[in-house]
C-alpha cells in the first residue's frame, strides 16, 4: 500500500491556470500573426496553446475577446519594456510628444504589435460591442495619458488657456494611425516628428 507524503505541496490550481491564460494569450497572438483574424479560430489557439476550448471558453466568450485581453497585456509588457510608466515630462511638450509618437511608429511597423490591432480595429469595425470595449479597454486609457501631458503643458503656459486638448490629441494621433491603417506611405520617425510640429505651431496659434 502507497502511503501518501504529508509534506507534498497540492498542486497550485491558480499557478496552472494562470500558466494556461498566458499561453492562450500568447497563441492568440502568434496565430493572428501568422494567418489573419479571419482564420484565426478558438481550436486553433486551443491546440496551439495545448489546452481544450472549453478552457479558453470558461473565460472569453470569443477569439476577439482573446485577442482584446492579449493586446491588453502585449501593450503592458510595451510600456514595461520602454522603462518608464505614463507619459514624459521633461517640461519640453515637443520633446516628450516626439517621444512617444516616435515610439508609436516604432510599434505600429513591428507585427507583434501591428497584427493584433488591425485586427482589432478591423473586427471592431463591424461589432459596436467589442469596438465599445476596445476604445474603452486600450485606446481611452492612451489618449487620456496625452490630454494629460497636455494639460500640464496648458497649466505651464506652453499652450493656450483655450487650447481644446481632446482635438489636439486627434490631430496628434489621428494622421498617424489614417496612415499606417491604410498604408498610404512609410510610417517614419520624421513623419511622427513633423507631425508634433505642425500640430503644436497650430496650437499655439
Amino acid at each position: 500500500m502507497t502511503r501518501s507524503n504529508p509534506d507534498a505541496k497540492a498542486p497550485d490550481a491558480s499557478r496552472r491556470s494562470e500558466r494556461s491564460r498566458q499561453a492562450i494569450l500568447d497563441a492568440a497572438l502568434a496565430l493572428v500573426g501568422e494567418v489573419g483574424y479571419n482564420r484565426l479560430t478558438i481550436e486553433a489557439i486551443a491546440a496551439r496553446a495545448g489546452v481544450g476550448k472549453q478552457t479558453i471558453y470558461r473565460w472569453w466568450p470569443s477569439k476577439a475577446a482573446v485577442l482584446l485581453d492579449a493586446s491588453l497585456a502585449l501593450a503592458g509588457d510595451a510600456e514595461a519594456e520602454g522603462g518608464w510608466s505614463g507619459f514624459p515630462d521633461t517640461g519640453d511638450l515637443a520633446a516628450d510628444l516626439k517621444q512617444v509618437l516616435r515610439a508609436t511608429v516604432d510599434e505600429f511597423n513591428d507585427e507583434k504589435y501591428a497584427a493584433p490591432a488591425r485586427a482589432l480595429t478591423a473586427a471592431g469595425a463591424t461589432d459596436p460591442e467589442l469596438g465599445a470595449r476596445f476604445t474603452e479597454k486600450l485606446l481611452e486609457p492612451q489618449l487620456a495619458l496625452y490630454e494629460a501631458r497636455l494639460r500640464a503643458a496648458r497649466e505651464a503656459g506652453q499652450l493656450p488657456p483655450g487650447a481644446d486638448l481632446r482635438l489636439t490629441v486627434e490631430m496628434l494621433v489621428g494622421p498617424l494611425t489614417y496612415r499606417w491603417l491604410m498604408r498610404t506611405a512609410p510610417l517614419t520617425h520624421a513623419y511622427a516628428d513633423a507631425l508634433v510640429d505642425r500640430v503644436l505651431a497650430g496650437a499655439a496659434s
